[in-house]
């Protein structure tokens, strides 16, 4: 071991959640805080900086860890891509920047499992102190935080309006704050991008934390076992370019690597099912079942109509002489196609009657694209494209360790279209799609269904096209979950069930999926975790 260094606080994993407790910690400056992140890339990355830059790092191993899942009958047998951000500010530094909380109602079930302090009521003001947001109610939204958040502009996109106008057809009307009061109806996405750049959790809590003495960045630092002394967690071993390294925390430990990688932290250092740590040679320290477990996902088919009409999608502006002058609109300006999200529209319903609120989801995409190995690229066709799902998916998979070794990617399991429900829903929410495009004004320039294809209809063939060819919506949670039933890991606040000292912040904590994209409720997660150590550490002082 090349050195040890003591700190108050060490946080593995500079992502969504890690950065804000980073930040958070260290704001007061009365503790000395160590940040851990394994990318070697920060917020300045050009391609971080741009919000169109998403398709680049996608599958970028510079920035990306670029894991795979396991073949499964729910995808076919196939090995679905699974993007996870390698680099400052984590996945929210190369994911499509939309800022969606989701419904009351999923908070409200988190408390009603147990989890005390996270129902809606007392999430809310959390969400609201760390967004910056001009629109909707006083009563929901925050104005002063250091996340910004922006409406993206509806009139740029003749098409845009079309869709909005069909959804109005089928009883969805315009609903212009989907994290107001009601996220039900059609609006345009809230982005996480300001002056035509992404607001990452490196760029908001991060960059202005950087000149703090009293907090230390480690990039390139691949956090490799926990330090556990008995049952205390009591630092963490990491290497930075092949030397190892050992760094202690006199209080706690807050790991925050992620859906994928927290969890695989916890079994190496071992921590979860004993039999299959022993299986990969890891002698167990601590029985905890439910590590790795309870993963969910939003799992995504691609519908895709071609559009008959010019002028009237994202594939015109995105090619050729078109793509150059949008090149030069964003240097001078800050705005056009390369300033937004892939996703500007997205559409809230119910898919059967007696629901209280929204089950499913459509993103809309004004665009065809198409793969060139493993590229994606803005096809010559014009056309439109609809990531469709339903919203609290109840099929559950895992993540485990393969190896001993840190260096191998852990086995990823999602177990997709394992239920009923899974499966009466996406059918639902695909025939949802063909409605809308089969509505006025839509109707009159929606050309040929590329995906499905008009001539899959009856539920079998549509599952069976879902089975082979969706994706996921990159939305891994739960593998760490909040609770006190057998297979919860953390506790209410987000303590490591028999460990003392340790913590876990980020989207693996989440008892079930929210409502939408996980950004923002991991951003809120960091957030509330910080206020939770930052309490008990006034409560010890205050002790003794």
């Amino acid at each position: 071991m090349s050195d040890s260094t003591a700190y108050d606080f060490i946080v593995v994993g500079a992502g969504s959640a890690g950065a804000v407790v980073a930040s958070r910690l260290s704001e007061s400056g009365l503790y000395r805080v160590l940040l851990l992140e394994a990318g070697t890339k920060g917020s300045n990355h050009f391609w971080a900086r741009v919000p169109v830059g998403t398709s680049k790092m996608i599958d970028d191993p510079a920035v990306n860890w670029c894991y795979k899942s396991e073949p499964d009958e729910g995808s076919g047998g196939r090995r679905i891509d699974v993007p996870r951000g390698k680099m400052m500010g984590g996945s929210s530094s190369i994911n499509g920047m939309v800022y969606m909380r989701g419904q009351a109602q999923d908070y409200d079930h988190w408390a009603q499992l147990g989890n005390r302090g996270w129902s809606y009521q007392d999430v809310l003001p959390i969400f609201q102190r760390m967004e910056r947001y001009e629109g909707g109610s006083d009563k929901f939204r925050g104005r002063n935080g250091l996340l910004r958040v922006n409406d993206t502009p509806r009139n740029k996109v003749p098409l845009l309006e079309k869709i909005i106008e069909a959804a109005g057809g089928i009883g969805l009307p315009f609903n212009s704050d989907q994290n107001g009061e009601t996220q039900e109806g059609i609006g345009m996405s809230q982005v996480t991008i300001s002056g035509g750049k992404r607001q990452s959790s490196a760029v908001c809590y991060l960059d202005p934390a950087r000149d703090r003495k009293n907090l230390v960045i480690e990039q390139g630092a691949m956090a490799e076992t926990l330090i556990l002394e008995g049952k205390r967690c009591v630092g963490v071993r990491y290497s930075v370019g092949g030397v190892r390294r050992e760094a202690r925390a006199s209080r706690e430990v807050i790991v925050s690597g992620g859906s994928i990688n927290s969890p695989k932290l916890l079994e190496l250092s071992g921590i979860g099912q004993s039999e299959l740590l022993r299986s990969v040679g890891i002698t167990p320290v601590h029985e905890l079942r439910g590590v790795g477990e309870n993963l969910r996902d939003h799992y995504s088919p691609r519908l895709k109509f071609a559009i008959a009409a010019r002028n009237m999608t994202f594939n015109d502006n995105a090619r050729g002489w078109r793509l150059a002058r949008e090149a030069v609109k964003y240097a001078l300006f800050g705005t056009g196609f390369l300033a937004s999200t892939a996703v500007p529209v997205r559409m809230y319903f119910r898919t059967r009657e007696g629901l209280e609120t929204p089950d499913a989801t459509i993103s809309i995409l004004p665009f065809l694209y198409e793969m060139v190995g493993r590229q994606r690229r803005i096809a010559k066709r014009q056309g439109i494209t609809m990531n469709a799902n339903v919203l609290r998916s109840e099929s559950t998979g895992s993540i485990h360790i393969k190896s001993s070794d840190p260096a191998v990617p852990p086995a990823i399991h999602f177990n997709f279209l394992s239920t009923e429900h899974d499966r009466a829903g996406i059918v639902a929410v695909i025939r949802k799609g063909r409605e809308l495009m089969a509505t006025s004004p839509l109707k009159e320039i929606t050309g040929e269904e590329i995906a499905p294809g008009a001539k899959l209809q009856s539920d079998a063939e549509l599952l069976e096209w879902v089975r082979n060819n969706a994706e996921t919506t990159y939305h891994p949670v739960g593998t760490c979950k909040m609770g006190s039933d057998p297979l919860a890991v953390v506790d209410r606040e987000l303590r490591v069930h028999g460990i003392e000292g340790l913590r876990v912040a980020d989207a693996s904590i989440m008892p079930t999926l929210t409502s939408g994209n996980t950004n923002a409720p991991a951003i809120m997660i960091g957030e509330k975790c910080a206020e939770m150590v930052l309490a008990s550490a006034a409560a010890r002082k205050a002790a003794a």
